[in-house]
């Protein structure tokens, strides 16, 4: 949980290299998998460490549900297109 309180990616990059570090001598797999898979998505994990990009999670959880609707609505049809576009602009005001 700490690693995502960094506002600088220098500073995260330090915790985790540090952290993983003191799991060597330990040997437990499920943490060294787990530690495989942060270093996997560390471009992604970099950029929530600037400011710019810090989205709140009630505003992901609200457009996911916005998407969920949308493919219910759409079941079988097959224009991804057409649903992309509906995501993209479920947001904008009304004209």
């Amino acid at each position: 949980g700490q690693l995502w309180s960094y506002e600088r990616e220098g500073w995260a990059r330090r915790f985790f290299d540090n952290w993983r570090d003191s799991l060597k001598w330990q040997r437990l797999k499920p943490y060294e998998r787990f530690a495989d898979m942060i270093e996997r998505h560390w471009d992604g994990i970099a950029a929530y460490c600037k400011l710019e990009n810090k989205v709140s999670l009630g505003f992901v959880e609200g457009l996911n549900n916005k998407i969920r609707v949308f493919q219910r609505r759409a079941y079988g049809l097959r224009d991804e297109e057409y649903l992309r576009l509906k995501v993209l602009t479920c947001m904008l005001d009304p004209l």
